[in-house]
């Protein structure tokens, strides 16, 4: 019989049987090694209210903390939502994991600096 995939879309293996959880979307009975899963990572409050709370603040600085809540969603769920995409026979056999998204920071460079010292 043809595969689709390699692992059948689970991550079982010599497991006989696995949990269900229940989507967060439609409460679907899904078992926990095909569910995709996801961390949602969050500020406690939004960013007016941070506004006002720093304002408001006795401390000059303070960062709120994060809220982390693990989403797991059926299939059908994840794919109607777009955390994950549909991908072409070829390029299903890709296992490596999506690059991440890094927001990098320029350190200045060192020209400033020996402008400085040639004047004094």
């Amino acid at each position: 019989m043809t595969v689709k995939r390699r692992n059948h879309g689970r991550s079982k293996k010599g497991r006989g049987h696995v949990k269900f959880i229940r989507c967060d979307n439609c409460f679907q009975a899904c078992p926990k090694d095909k569910a995709i899963k996801r961390f949602n990572v969050r500020n406690m409050i939004e960013a007016a209210a941070k506004r006002d709370m720093a304002e408001a603040s006795v401390y000059e600085s303070y960062d709120v903390p994060k809220v982390y809540y693990k989403q797991q969603h059926c299939v059908g769920c994840a794919i109607h939502n777009r955390i994950v995409r549909v991908r072409s026979r070829v390029n299903r056999r890709n296992r490596a994991p999506p690059s991440r998204f890094r927001k990098e920071f320029k350190k200045p460079t060192g020209a400033p600096t020996a402008a400085v010292k040639a004047s004094a």
